[in-house]
């Protein structure tokens, strides 16, 4: 199912020297890797498992950006805690700061909350910045990192957010380290290359990947009028995890959930979820429907297979 709008057609273009890929090279391509990327398992008779690339579990996150006030996220809180939520799901909620602490108190165990941002180092004289050490004090697990705006907004660049993913690692919290490419990269081919890069720069420096979740994040799926279809998204995922494969290990690749954030919604996120290599799912402006983003949630159920 199309993220945007129906009447826009689909479009491709991951690599210049690829432009003239067509469905059959880019499934060819897929199944290539996917041929050398999956871990062999027995099966055992009458029993759901979760059909996935990586061996994590289904994850999916719900990214409040600059939105909500007291009144407004007491409700959002209260639609979360009395939502049916699938158990095989670890689920995280990123808050504004502001609101870190209300959430966190009021919130159900069963979701863990992240913050937004953090500094690349400890606290200090840095007006306006939050440091890793106080998010652990008030009971964050996980930070988002490198989402697109901050990068092309505030203008934080690959070597800065991979610094501030090491230092929030070294401390002790989760990252979702967020990679994707603009538009005009997309047009020209460059997908991969923008995403290998922003990886390179999380692998060259943390510490471990044990608690890095990766999102990827098309940035030019968002608002633009391009259609993203789940098997493009599909695509994209089986390329973070070759790279991860070829430049850091064949178990990071298995185990690093890959999940995807672009325009997901109740409507979309079940075609999203039945990609093998989705792992879940960075949600932004349904995040804020507590219904909704349970059924983003509960997507993880179209994995399910008998085995």
């Amino acid at each position: 199912m199309a993220l945007v709008s129906t009447n826009c057609t689909p479009f491709s273009g991951l690599r210049r020297s690829c432009s003239k890929l067509d469905k059959t090279h880019s499934q060819s391509f897929v199944q290539q890797v996917n041929s050398q990327l999956r871990l062999s398992s027995s099966r055992k008779p009458c029993r759901a498992v979760i059909a996935m690339a990586g061996s994590g579990k289904f994850f999916v996150g719900g990214n409040w950006k600059c939105n909500g006030a007291k009144e407004s996220i007491t409700k959002l809180v209260s639609d979360l805690n009395s939502a049916k939520l699938e158990k095989d799901v670890d689920v995280v909620v990123a808050p504004p700061f502001v609101y870190l602490d209300q959430v966190k108190a009021s919130l159900t165990d069963r979701i863990e909350v992240s913050a937004q941002n953090s500094w690349i180092g400890k606290g200090g004289a840095f007006t306006g910045e939050i440091s890793v050490e106080q998010l652990k004090d008030i009971g964050c697990k996980w930070v988002v990192l490198g989402h697109s705006e901050r990068r092309h907004i505030i203008g934080e660049d690959d070597q800065f957010i991979g610094k501030k993913a090491a230092y929030a690692l070294n401390e002790g919290l989760g990252v979702i380290a967020c990679i994707g490419e603009l538009l005009e990269e997309r047009e020209s081919g460059k997908t991969f290359d923008v995403c290998f890069r922003q990886l390179k720069a999380f692998a060259d420096v943390v510490p471990g990947w044990d608690n890095i979740v990766i999102a990827y994040e098309p940035v030019w799926a968002i608002g633009t009028g391009k259609v993203a279809t789940p098997q493009q998204a599909q695509e994209v995922h089986v390329a973070v995890r070759d790279w991860l494969k070829k430049n850091v290990s064949e178990e990071v690749a298995s185990k690093t959930r890959v999940i995807y954030g672009g325009s997901v919604n109740g409507s979309n996120c079940v075609e999203l979820a039945k990609q093998e290599d989705i792992d879940g799912f960075l949600v932004g402006g349904a995040s804020l429907k507590g219904p909704e983003f349970a059924t983003i949630v509960n997507s993880v159920t179209s994995k399910k297979v008998a085995a």
